[in-house]
């Protein structure tokens, strides 16, 4: 088979692609490096619970949390034998994730990586689903679940976007909830597997000291063809407000100071894919200037006793959703959220520091570059990216055309007191 190529010469990084008899799309990163990373991702996600083929009449619609319970399934195996026995042999240290828009398989190993890729492309395409498995891994994910309801940062970070959003599926928690996973069955768990597992909605990234032509060896042996279908997902979410649905998000946990984070919800989401990329890191430089430990901001209320040493800033950008979050401990959240409002204002009068704004973009520019130096950054952030259109070798250039006015721009249109909600996490004996 003959490979397509693509490379970036300022970076001195390529990776080679085919699209496989089977109809998986295979990407494959050259590093010389001692470890080797692999990623076989499906485009399937919690916010994926409706949907149909487009032979079916009907959406079906599905219990929260089933992709996240699928991907726990998957490492059952019909013997007996679970993936992660299999690995043991090889040496491979491997794992798994779900997200809202994907699903990932992941291995990295130092040795041993082809047996290692053998074993993930056959375990994700044979699921094994009972209803006696079923039941007990309910009585697991149920107990995370739990775990997750008393984790303070996963508290704060949904209760955020249920802040944010009202009818935008990322509303949607990952695990589900107790309920809803206990809705779950085999049959619903296959369902899902034959529409979203298909060969053709999926992709595999590899990186380390590997080549194309071995990969497809692996492929070839492990791999049948996947029938051609077309998954028809719900978009009920296309009518969201602009304005954010509710204010403040309160909940109590055991944690000995409150915790807070500011959302701002981004309500002008580009269509093309080169400008949702441009916006997510022009939105990281513009949190760098405002939010980093340098800025006015961070070192005023440092100063106050306002903010342990910790305040953190981050964004997605997708083409379904877009927000910007600032989080912090505090002994008073609603006074760190004045100052923030007020901090904006002030700067969109005095206007953004030119020298700031070039630090700020070597900063990120700089970031984007060292994530070459990791197998595992380089395998994940191609496929986040591949799934949402773009391509990690034309981030670079993309972070070099940002301008200090497109910043400022961003600035004045983003950050406005209608889009910003707050959640926060008490302690348990805190009074109102």
């Amino acid at each position: 088979m003959s490979y397509t190529v693509k490379e970036n010469k300022m970076l001195g990084e390529k990776y080679y692609t085919f699209k496989h008899k089977s109809g998986l799309e295979v990407f494959v990163f050259p590093k010389n490096m001692t470890t080797s990373y692999a990623i076989f991702a499906t485009r399937y996600g919690a916010v994926d619970n409706r949907f149909k083929l487009d032979t079916d009449k009907e959406f079906t619609s599905v219990p929260d949390g089933i992709a996240h319970f699928l991907e726990h399934k998957m490492f059952e195996c019909e013997n007996g034998i679970d993936a992660f026995e299999r690995y043991a042999k090889t040496g491979a240290n491997a794992n798994a994730f779900t997200g809202n828009n994907l699903t990932g398989y992941i291995f990295s190993c130092t040795e041993n990586f082809y047996e290692s890729l053998e074993i993930l492309l056959d375990f994700v395409t044979h699921p094994y689903f009972t209803e006696k498995t079923v039941q007990k891994e309910q009585g697991i994910i149920g107990q995370e679940i739990k775990m997750y309801e008393d984790n303070p940062g996963t508290r704060l970070h949904r209760e955020l976007l249920k802040a944010l959003y009202k009818k935008n599926k990322m509303r949607v928690d990952i695990a589900g909830t107790v309920d809803s996973i206990a809705e779950i069955t085999a049959e619903i768990l296959y369902k899902c597997y034959n529409t979203f597992y298909n060969l053709r909605n999926m992709t595999l990234a590899v990186c380390g000291d590997v080549t194309p032509k071995e990969v497809e060896e692996i492929c070839d042996k492990v791999l049948k063809t996947a029938e051609n279908i077309t998954v028809i997902r719900d978009t009920e979410d296309e009518d969201e407000p602009k304005e954010v649905y509710k204010k403040r998000a309160v909940c109590k946990l055991d944690v000995s100071k409150p915790i807070m984070a500011i959302g701002v919800k981004d309500v002008n989401i580009p269509k093309d894919v080169k400008e949702r990329t441009k916006k997510a890191y022009a939105t990281e430089i513009l949190d760098e200037i405002l939010f980093s430990q340098s800025s006015d901001f961070y070192n005023k209320l440092y100063s106050q006793n306002l903010i342990s040493q910790d305040l953190s800033s981050g964004c997605e950008i997708t083409k379904n959703c877009s927000f910007n979050v600032i989080s912090a401990e505090t002994s008073d959240p609603e006074r760190v959220y004045s100052e923030f409002c007020e901090y904006v204002e002030e700067m969109k009068k005095k206007g953004l520091d030119k020298e700031a704004f070039e630090l700020s973009k070597r900063t990120v520019y700089a970031s984007n570059i060292k994530s070459f130096d990791s197998v595992e950054d380089i395998a994940n952030n191609f496929i986040f990216n591949y799934f949402d259109g773009a391509d990690i070798l034309d981030t670079p250039e993309i972070i070099n055309s940002i301008t200090l006015e497109y910043v400022t721009d961003l600035l004045n249109d983003t950050f406005k007191e209608e889009y910003y909600a707050m959640s926060i996490v008490e302690p348990i004996g805190k009074d109102k």
